[in-house]
């Protein structure tokens, strides 16, 4: 870092809503780093975020924006297609990067991406938020801790009640790679191998059912041609089993806007639950005993250092700062990130065997892949 506050300089590249929600705030609380620029191909888009966010310097070159000697580290939350291409340009420009989900459109284009991260020794990071969930950094404290006994089902439930209407470039497999797979259901895969270990074999269905004719306003527009459904049956290389299910047409599963997550865990001794709505508290229960409400220790509500305040704001959404937070430590602490791009290519490795799998009919084994 040499800019003359010594902070982070960071861009942002996509000043859509994520950036607007979780990345923008994220630096603003973070004293080691400071948002200098931001890029988008909306021009009105920017003059709105020079406003919302107080920063002068925008643009709608990306590349452009990457080469800047000035510009320390980025963070990409573009269209899925885009994130090769800008990422690549990152780190051949040395800058440090932290890339929204799913990194690309394919394993293929994540290994590349990876690898020229990797090489280029810069911090790479993929934004896979549900990790710095309170109850999810607790539930891995127990399963390391052996407090559940032989972990030995992992069970995920994302649904969501979206309009059926358009959902733009995400409904498109030329421009996002797929639908709720790769948007919401591998968030659930990475946690769960986090949690579980690595995948041996994997069963995978998609399903299509909102051809997603008309936008919002009524106007037609090419029909979708990607998943709104999902689901997958894994077994893990510890033996251990699992099963995901996610839909964006789970009607009457509002609860805020945040839709309903149950992620589960059933173990030899015992078996707990993590649910987005609720992040700083598990369910937790044994044999003779119902699963009952267990707080998150306080320790475990942020990760150390980080200025967040647990106790304010909806805690289904401010957690998903320490995100940030972990990838400026990451850089400030010169190791590299977690979760890395690395684990976003064991994930997509999944979610691609899942639609290799729908397609042949027929289980897929995962193959290992190089550090």
């Amino acid at each position: 870092m040499s800019s003359p506050s010594d902070k982070l300089r960071v861009a942002i590249i996509g000043a859509g809503a994520v950036s607007d929600y979780h990345h923008v705030p994220a630096l603003a609380i973070d004293p080691r780093a400071e948002l200098v620029a931001v890029c988008d191909t909306s021009e009105a888009l920017l003059a709105q975020r020079k406003a919302d966010w107080g920063i002068d310097r925008v643009t709608t070159d990306a590349e452009a924006l990457c080469a800047d000697p000035s510009i320390d580290a980025v963070i990409v939350a573009t269209p899925n297609f885009t994130h090769k291409p800008i990422s690549l340009a990152a780190a051949a420009a040395g800058k440090h990067i932290m890339c929204e989900k799913p990194l690309g459109l394919n394993a293929v284009e994540v290994r590349e991406m990876y690898t020229a991260a990797r090489d280029a020794g810069v911090v790479h990071m993929t934004a896979f938020t549900y990790r710095f969930a309170p109850a999810m950094r607790y539930i891995k404290q127990l399963v390391q801790a052996g407090d559940l006994g032989e972990p030995r089902h992992f069970r995920s439930q994302r649904f969501l009640d979206w309009p059926e209407t358009s959902w733009g470039w995400r409904q498109y497999k030329e421009t996002a790679g797929a639908g709720d797979l790769y948007d919401m259901t591998i968030h659930r895969i990475d946690f769960a191998v986090d949690l579980l270990g690595p995948l041996k074999s994997i069963s995978g269905a998609v399903a299509r059912f909102a051809p997603r004719e008309l936008t919002a306003d009524g106007q037609a527009c090419p029909p979708s041609d990607v998943d709104d459904w999902s689901a997958i049956l894994g077994e893990f290389t510890s033996g251990a089993t699992g099963v995901w299910e996610g839909t964006t047409l789970a009607k009457g599963y509002e609860r805020g806007g945040f839709g309903h997550e149950w992620a589960e865990i059933n173990g030899s001794e015992g078996s707990v639950v993590y649910r987005l709505h609720e992040p700083n508290t598990i369910l937790r229960g044994k044999t003779g005993h119902d699963l009952a409400p267990e707080q998150v220790p306080p320790e475990l509500l942020k990760p150390a250092g980080s200025p967040r305040d647990p106790s304010q704001g909806e805690p289904a959404t401010v957690f998903r700062y320490d995100l940030v937070w972990e990838f400026v430590s990451a850089i400030v602490e010169g190791r590299q990130a977690v979760p890395s791009f690395y684990d976003g290519l064991c994930a997509q490795v999944i979610a691609d065997a899942a639609l290799q799998s729908h397609a042949e009919r027929r289980w897929v084994d995962i193959s290992d892949e190089p550090k």
